[in-house]
């Protein structure tokens, strides 16, 4: 069906006025000391603006600001955003061999994978022995913490057609609540950890957080500590570079489109025949672990064939944040307040349950599961598992400012293993759905399990270890 030019003028304004919001909130980020010290993002600030001008809040006095239509609008960018950002996870990196991987990110994917899992054990568990016979919420409900928490708000925006197909159509505005209070508890208990860390002399590299510099804390670079974006790979005058990778992110997401279709195809008309009720999985599954899994093969291919030479990594990196500001600021202003608050009491909970496991796993397991400057890897897992990787490192690069400690480097590897099935990847996509179609035991059980294998595989490549004093 074509698409009227109206419409795509009434987008394009959309688009600008959450453009508006994001400048908004930077300004207030620059100017109000209180935000800076939580190193609040820009597009958390202005996304909370838009939720305030929103129908929930300012239209419940009467006074309309922000029209129904265009929170309409908002609302469906980020299930399409998140397929941008996926698509640029792997562009541009040298993918390394799996002894590489393993012998440099084998801690922390041990140790990420039980954090994780361990979402969706809290989370489910918790549903099974109160809130399901409580609150009547379904066992699925319990996903809602490692899909806001670790998998962010395009994950939860995603997913909303797969909560739909399930009959549980407030889960992707739940999810986005709980991405959102994931974000806020990254900084927030972030930060609170780090000062904690570096006063007991747990941190390597920093002794005290007034070391920070004030380009971080208000997020402004003066003119002698600007760093190049990114760099021209080809000739402009050929085809612009910032095009070109453009290109590649589109052709990822193509390709992981084409894998999905088919994949759909073969669940409707073969697949369905296993499983129990003869549901169909991945009717509803969405698309952007594909598109990553699109930008990995062409990355592969592009290695292969000598074309990975042309590839820059930041000009990703700069795509990548773009979709992802967008997509943040966009989610937050069209969260529906309405859901959220009609399920407050089994989210709260939920919600409490899970950021007392993760800071737990920070403080109690990491020592006791990671290598030298183990505070600097539990922190930047940390931020990933509540908020996103951006998040993760923004806080090591808080605790560790050159990077000098491996935690960087075994993070990004872990990453490599860690990305496509979890924090957004295919288990994060078909968690609730695996929950419907084979039971809940049967589910359960098998995440259980696999922590079990994860932590064996730790204690006997002698990863496991009393913490040091």
């Amino acid at each position: 069906m074509a698409i009227s030019g109206d419409t795509l003028t009434q987008l394009m304004i959309n688009i600008c006025w959450l453009s508006v919001l994001l400048l908004l909130g930077k300004l207030i980020r620059a100017k109000v000391v209180f935000l800076q010290k939580l190193f609040l993002p820009a597009s958390i600030i202005g996304g909370f603006i838009g939720l305030i001008l929103g129908p929930y809040i300012i239209g419940k006095t009467g006074v309309t600001i922000i029209p129904t239509e265009m929170l309409q609008t908002w609302g469906a960018l980020p299930g399409r955003l998140i397929n941008i950002v996926f698509a640029c996870l792997f562009l541009g990196f040298a993918i390394p061999s799996i002894k590489t991987i393993w012998k440099e990110g084998g801690p922390q994917l041990c140790y990420g994978w039980l954090v994780g899992m361990g979402q969706y054990m809290i989370g489910v568990g918790i549903c099974i022995i109160f809130l399901t016979p409580v609150f009547g919420v379904p066992h699925f409900f319990g996903c809602l913490l490692e899909i806001g928490f670790s998998g962010g708000h395009g994950t939860a925006a995603g997913m909303r057609e797969a909560f739909k197909d399930l009959g549980f159509a407030a889960g992707s505005d739940l999810g986005l609540m709980s991405a959102t209070i994931g974000v806020i508890s990254a900084v927030v208990f972030g930060m609170i950890m780090v000062n904690m860390a570096a006063r007991r002399g747990y941190t390597k590299v920093i002794k005290s957080p007034d070391e920070l510099s004030l380009e971080k804390i208000s997020g402004l670079l003066p003119e002698d500590k600007r760093e190049h974006g990114s760099i021209m790979t080809i000739a402009p005058d050929a085809l612009e570079p910032f095009a070109f990778h453009g290109a590649i992110v589109g052709l990822a997401i193509l390709i992981g489109w084409y894998i999905l279709s088919g994949i759909k195809f073969m669940s409707a008309n073969y697949l369905v025949n296993f499983t129990p009720n003869n549901v169909d999985l991945f009717r509803s599954f969405p698309l952007f672990p594909l598109a990553m899994m699109g930008g990995l093969l062409i990355q592969i291919f592009s290695d292969k064939i000598g074309l990975a030479k042309y590839y820059d990594r930041k000009t990703f990196d700069r795509i990548l944040g773009l979709a992802l500001d967008f997509l943040v600021i966009s989610a937050i202003s069209a969260i529906k307040l309405d859901v959220v608050i009609k399920f407050w009491q089994p989210f709260t909970i939920l919600m409490v349950v899970g950021l007392v496991w993760v800071i737990f796993a920070t403080w109690f397991i990491a020592p006791r599961m990671l290598p030298d400057a183990w505070f600097e890897r539990a922190i930047t897992e940390y931020g990933m598992q509540t908020g996103v990787t951006a998040l993760g490192l923004l806080l090591l690069r808080v605790a560790d400012p050159k990077f000098e400690t491996p935690a960087a480097k075994s993070f990004g590897f872990k990453q490599i293993v860690y990305e496509p099935m979890m924090g957004g990847g295919f288990i994060t996509a078909a968690a609730p759905l695996l929950i419907v179609s084979f039971g809940i035991s049967t589910t359960y059980i098998v995440g259980a399990a696999s922590i079990l294998v994860f932590l064996g595989i730790a204690h006997f490549s002698g990863w496991i270890h009393k913490p040091k004093r």
